[in-house]
């Protein structure tokens, strides 16, 4: 019999699936900003909470994401000194079927025998010492060619998850996967509580990369070619690896429990009891956050007054209530949420309203995040925009231009090197220096502080698409 001391010793490869941009949490989620790379819980993010209760054996990472968010989740990787990981970027979201295929072919790149331990970047959990013992269990059966999907043991009676039905027991601590079942109405619910015999599908799951695939080319045998043919033709842009994108794209949108799961025979399922939490929702996030003895969840800047059982997060100044009871107040420095606590699933219907209105709400912070640091746009009107920009010491934004606007840089701390044209030079606190219409300019922190400046453009037109890039030292040069 595999002890756990020896099973201690057997690697595992995490795949952490970074998708999704968290809808139900606006406005604290953005599409650029989506509440994995937000410190929801504790002062880490929930990717790096994730990161950082993984057990010894888990070695070598591998990181499904998106274009939009690359740089970020490499930033966040670097700030918790994690090493010898793999990030694959997805040239569009196809679900997690494809997804976990192209990580299981490279994993067996490198190991045939790869153990992969697949993780959404965005849950939590409170108990990491049950999580690492559902690991183990699951980690025996998964070395029995079992394939392992993780059970949350189900607290009350819930609608928004979909539920796996216990089969009959194997290896001790797994039960054969009797079905999976869609999310049910209430009065279902409740009878599936009171069973006994169904657990939430929390979306984790273990098994060899190769049994996975094994079962992926029986029953879809077009997702396993396109995963194989987009793996075998991957290219490396600085520190990401892409998939062959045109062969990517012809792969159908399925999830694992639909492509693989609910067909094989060989599912099995583990129960984990560990506090476990999607933060699907701002009723969700209320429960995983510490409350004081009126059961409110505070964040921020917040003075409140015979007030109970509400969640009121402020960023950017004082909010106060008064006689408030089960309510969701969410400041930002640009938007500003209040809800019902039994209503927030309905957030999302604000998302649409505001991406059929072309809303850069929907999108962006005020504050966005760049490869080279991030910018905060303080204020703008017709014909003029300010910003506040951050560069990360040794960084360089791309050699650009524009057609439609003027700059005028003003440096506020730390050390600005800055070319117009052919003429390099260096500024310094309380310097400036303006950048015409058409003139082609490049900045870069030489220094070992960050630096600090404020922007101001001027001109017909401001967004974004007026970059023109000559060179970027982040591939985003056309």
């Amino acid at each position: 019999m595999t002890t756990n001391k020896s099973l201690n010793k057997i690697a595992i490869s995490p795949v952490i699936m970074c998708g999704g941009s968290g809808t139900r949490l606006w406005p604290l989620s953005r599409a650029q900003f989506p509440k994995q790379f937000q410190p929801l819980i504790g002062n880490d993010s929930l990717l790096q909470e994730t990161l950082n209760r993984l057990p010894k054996q888990c070695v070598n990472p591998l990181f499904i994401c998106n274009e939009e968010h690359r740089f970020l989740l490499a930033e966040q990787i670097r700030q918790i000194d994690i090493h010898n990981h793999t990030i694959l970027l997805e040239p569009e979201g196809r679900n997690t079927a494809p997804a976990v295929a192209l990580a299981a072919f490279k994993a067996m790149e490198n190991d045939e025998n790869a153990l992969l331990l697949v993780l959404a970047s965005d849950h939590a959990i409170k108990n990491e010492q049950a999580f690492h013992q559902a690991i183990d269990d699951a980690t025996e059966a998964a070395l029995d060619d079992k394939l392992v999907t993780f059970g949350i043991v189900p607290t009350h009676a819930e609608t928004g998850y979909g539920y796996i039905k216990k089969g009959v027991l194997q290896c001790d601590k797994s039960f054969i996967v009797d079905k999976f079942v869609e999310k049910p109405n209430k009065d279902v619910a409740e009878e599936y509580l009171a069973s006994g015999d169904y657990l939430w599908n929390s979306g984790m799951f273990i098994f060899k990369a190769s049994r996975y695939l094994e079962e992926l080319k029986i029953y879809r045998p077009d997702i396993y070619q396109s995963c194989q043919n987009a793996i075998n033709n991957v290219t490396e842009d600085l520190d990401f690896l892409r998939p062959d994108k045109s062969e990517f794209l012809a792969c159908a949108d399925e999830s694992i429990d639909y492509a693989v799961m609910e067909k094989t025979n060989d599912a099995v399922v583990v129960p984990l009891a560990a506090g476990w939490n999607d933060v699907g929702s701002y009723s969700a996030l209320w429960e995983c956050c510490e409350q004081d003895a009126q059961n409110n969840v505070i964040k921020g800047d917040v003075i409140v007054e015979n007030s109970s059982n509400s969640y009121i997060h402020s960023q950017s100044r004082l909010v106060s209530t008064v006689g408030i009871n089960n309510l969701v107040i969410v400041e930002t420095p640009d938007a500003v949420l209040v809800a019902n606590k039994d209503e927030v699933q309905q957030v999302k219907k604000i998302v649409e309203k505001l991406k059929s209105a072309g809303r850069e709400e929907v999108q962006l912070h005020r504050e966005a995040y760049r490869p080279w640091g991030k910018y905060d746009s303080i204020d703008s009107g017709d014909r003029f925009q300010v910003k506040r920009i951050t560069v990360n010491p040794g960084a360089k934004l791309s050699v650009q231009m524009h057609h439609h606007r003027a700059e005028h840089w003003i440096i506020v701390s730390g050390t600005a090197k800055v070319t117009l044209d052919d003429e390099t030079v260096l500024l310094s606190e309380n310097q400036s220096t303006y950048i015409p219409i058409g003139v082609v300019h490049a900045l870069e922190n030489p220094g070992k502080l960050p630096l600090e400046m404020i922007e101001v453009q001027s001109g017909s037109y401001l967004g974004e698409d007026d970059i023109v890039r000559f060179e970027d030292r982040y591939g985003r040069a056309k």
